[in-house]
């Protein structure tokens, strides 16, 4: 995954399924 530092990422969908691991793969990496 591409740096993301100062970014603001908008997942749809994010209660289930791909957008839920979306959701959760941002959230770690911005976790460090």
């Amino acid at each position: 995954m591409a740096d993301l530092l100062g970014a603001v990422v908008v997942v749809t969908g994010a209660s289930s399924g791909i957008g839920r691991a979306a959701a959760l793969g941002f959230a770690g990496k911005a976790h460090g």
